[in-house]
Formats: structure tokens, sequence, C-alpha cells
């Protein structure tokens, strides 16, 4: 494409964002998005459905996530909840049984130790069980507004696919975009990315032929297209 001629890394960077953001209108919003949509930019429903969400997909964590808030909404309904009630909810979510006993054991934290808020800095939404990069950056930047990249298997997927980043982890491909990417667009790059992610650049055979951004990706990795 003749408008990436001449852009450095962090202006073509820039210009996928800003290509993305027209060419995802339509699909469906990440599963935290249409949380907020809903619920309103509630913290906590932020966390407890991005944990619900870990190795699962939307389709079957959003549903599960808008059960359990028709029953609890904050951490003390949630505690009050037995462990058999949570699990039969959230169920077929992955790791279901896990999950209902790490959120028993985050809304304990937020009670004993946070007055019940979720806290709003990275190292406090790390030591949360069950909370990983990946939940903290989500929550920090649905949850608060507050600038922060969270790379979850899209993210690393795509940013590597387009010669954004070159890396092996999230870890890494985190911090690369942290050096490309202006703040304002962190908390928007994930929710563009998961959605095209989804629907166009899948994992497996992406669909390069109806992809906007074919003509200046470099196809890193992709071994079969459509």
């Amino acid at each position: 494409m003749e408008i990436y001629a001449g852009l450095t890394p962090r202006q073509r960077a820039v210009k996928i964002v800003e290509t993305l953001r027209k060419a995802t209108q339509g699909m469906v919003e990440p599963a935290a998005t249409q949380i907020i949509q809903k619920f309103g930019q509630d913290p906590f429903l932020v966390l407890v459905s991005c944990i619900l969400s870990l190795r699962t997909k939307d389709t079957v964590s959003l549903p599960a996530s808008l059960r359990l808030f028709e029953i609890a909404k904050t951490p003390q309904a949630l505690l009050a909840l037995p462990l058999h009630k949570i699990e039969k909810i959230i169920y077929p979510v992955g790791f279901y049984k896990t999950k209902a006993r790490n959120l028993h054991k985050i809304c304990d934290l937020l009670l004993k130790e946070f007055n019940g808020k979720v806290p709003k800095t990275e190292k406090e939404l790390l030591s949360l069980p069950g909370v990983g990069r990946k939940t903290a950056n989500l929550v920090l930047g649905e949850g608060f507004n507050i600038p922060a990249i969270c790379v979850d298997t899209h993210v690393h997927r795509i940013s590597n696919r387009l010669g954004l980043v070159n890396s092996t982890t999230p870890e890494d491909t985190e911090e690369q975009l942290k050096k490309l990417l202006p703040k304002h667009y962190w908390v928007e790059y994930n929710r563009l990315l998961v959605m095209w992610g989804q629907n166009i650049c899948v994992p497996i055979s992406p669909f390069c032929s109806r992809c906007v951004l074919s003509p200046i990706c470099p196809k890193i990795g992709v071994k079969h297209r459509r």
C-alpha cells in the first residue's frame, strides 16, 4: 500500500491501528468490552470475566460471565456462593473448578486487604490468585483506563505476523509494543487485534485474501492461507 511507503516502524504501527479501527466496525466486540457495555466500567466484573476467559473462547466464557453476574456482581456476593454452585454456573469454561476456587480466594483477599475494591496497580493485581500479566493489563486498561497492553494469543500472533515485533513470548511482545506504540493506543490495540484474530487473522490458515493489511503484511510464520 502506498500509504505505508516511507513510514517509520512507529508510524506504520499507528497506521495499522487506524486501518483496523475501520475494518473491525460491525464485528462482535471482545467479551470485556461487552461486559462494560452491559454493566458499566466495573473493574471487578472485568477481572472476573477475564479470569473466566483464560484458555477459553469468548463464545463460552461470555455466557458464563453473564450467568454468574445475574447472581453475584460484588466480591461479597460471589464469596457467599458455595464453590459447587459457582462451578455449576461457569461450566463449561476451561479449568472451571480451579477458576471457581481462585474467584473465592480473590474475593476474600479483596475484602480483607483492599477494602472490597479491585486494586489499580500492576503489582497488587499480580498478587491475586490466578492473575497474570494478561489479566492484570486488561483490568488496568479496560477497568481503570490506565494505559496497558494486554497481550493475549491474538495480539502475540498477529503482532509477529505483521513484523511489528520479533518475539517468542507474550512478555517480550508486550515490551516491544510499548516501545513502538504511543500510550493512547495501548488499550485499543488489544481490542482491535482480538476482533481481527477471531475473524480474519485466525491461528491456522488465516483469511489473507480478505485482510486489508495483506498488501503490507510479511505474513511471518504463515504456512497456509486462504
